[in-house]
């Protein structure tokens, strides 16, 4: 026991706190909400995106809030002075010697990186959630949607509330740079994505190749490896068409369609898992169609965007994307950070870029860059005039000045009014 904690003492607070970067404040927020709850926390989202600097910042703010420091135990399984955890067993074993070194009231916070590490990690997480002899709080992450909500969904059904972390949004990326709204910076996010760790970089190329490796890391280890792939290229091509086609409904047939001209062996089953596999890891996102009059989502074509506009930007410069499709893809990753539920609309033929649903909030969101010619103002206007609901209605645009009001329909420009 003591071998161990000599370990790993630097990576816990029991001494000091380390310096965590830009505080995010929205995830932070919504987390504290659940902080005096027993409820299990799941941080999920792809690799790289922040969620180990959260989960730290959690923890520091319990030390500020008056919590022991040594009361934390934070456990990140991708670092070699943890390998002495690699089963459910090991896990309990350490947890309960570890917290049975103060007094049985004493309440316990446990944060485990990248859970999936650890052999049948769902079963020692169960049972220290349930365990009513000690009161031990569980914060865990991990980087594959699928491991994560099947384990949890059949050992800790109810017990547990997940966050999707997504890289910086627009409000962040301004933190972190230490600047203030502007359309040339909003310009700039466009171009170079919100991956923290690229703001520490400090050149394109060596950007380039670090959003390369990530690439590389999500393709090759979360998915080859996990799944047996055996065509890797396919995989990596439909990674590629999606990324060229980012903002555009498609459906499997039609990447099915698409290879088989290129002379490309595949079927309908193999697109659809290779798809599943790149949405488990996070790096891309499906958006469903939604029928707004029947109240319903529809089956067939969707919208996919990525989870990060560096893998585009950096990995495919090559295929140029309009700014009005890479601005789509930042406002669907803007509206999951706030917890919401996104859809594409469709009503009477016309099509609502994003319906946003987060309980009782439900919104109507149309994307342009500009909104400077007439018919591009018309074509944008009309899906919302088409609506006849009062919930909240906007075009989100890169204008300079904002159009007034159309009949409740507000026109917000996302450089500006959307970086808070």
């Amino acid at each position: 026991m003591i071998e161990y904690l000599s370990k790993i003492e630097r990576f816990n607070f029991w001494k000091s706190i380390p310096e965590l970067g830009v505080s995010r404040k929205r995830y932070l927020s919504r987390l504290k909400k659940y902080q005096n709850s027993r409820l299990v926390k799941v941080l999920t989202g792809q690799r790289r995106v922040g969620k180990s600097y959260l989960m730290r910042q959690l923890i520091a703010d319990l030390i500020n809030e008056g919590v022991d420091s040594e009361h934390t135990l934070y456990l990140n399984m991708e670092f070699s002075e943890y390998n002495f955890i690699q089963s459910a067993d090991d896990l309990l074993l350490f947890v309960h010697e570890y917290f049975d070194r103060f007094e049985k009231n004493t309440t316990g916070y446990v944060f485990i990186d990248e859970i999936q590490n650890i052999e049948s990690w769902e079963k020692a997480v169960n049972a220290l959630s349930q365990d009513y002899t000690r009161d031990i709080r569980i914060c865990i992450t991990g980087s594959n949607a699928q491991l994560l909500s099947g384990e949890l969904a059949t050992f800790l059904s109810g017990r547990y509330i997940s966050f999707l972390i997504t890289a910086f949004t627009f409000d962040e990326f301004l933190a972190v740079r230490k600047t203030n709204a502007g359309k040339t910076e909003f310009i700039n996010y466009l171009q170079n994505g919100g991956l923290p760790e690229l703001f520490r970089l400090p050149d394109e190329e060596s950007r380039r190749y670090y959003v390369s490796a990530v690439y590389d890391t999500v393709i090759l280890r979360d998915i080859v490896e996990r799944h047996q792939i055996r065509d890797v290229s396919l995989l990596k091509d439909i990674f590629a068409f999606l990324a060229n086609n980012v903002g555009n409904l498609l459906s499997v047939n039609s990447l099915v369609g698409y290879f088989k001209k290129q002379n490309r062996k595949t079927n309908y089953e193999t697109v659809a898992q290779y798809i599943g596999y790149l949405e488990n890891s996070f790096i891309i996102h499906k958006c469903e169609r939604f029928q707004i009059k029947g109240k319903e989502v529809l089956s067939g074509s969707m919208k996919y965007y990525l989870n990060d506009l560096s893998f585009k930007n950096f990995i495919y410069p090559g295929v140029h994307l309009g700014w009005g499709n890479l601005m789509e893809n930042l406002v669907f990753l803007e509206l999951i950070s706030r917890g919401y539920k996104v859809y594409t609309g469709q009503l009477r033929g016309k099509e609502i870029d994003f319906v946003a649903q987060k309980g009782e909030d439900i919104r109507y969101i149309q994307v342009a860059w500009q909104l400077s010619e007439e018919s591009t103002r018309d074509r944008e206007y009309a899906p919302l005039l088409s609506l006849k609901d009062a919930y909240p209605k906007c075009i989100l645009s890169a204008d300079d000045i904002a159009l007034p009001n159309n009949q409740g329909i507000r026109n917000i420009l996302y450089w500006n009014e959307w970086a808070e």
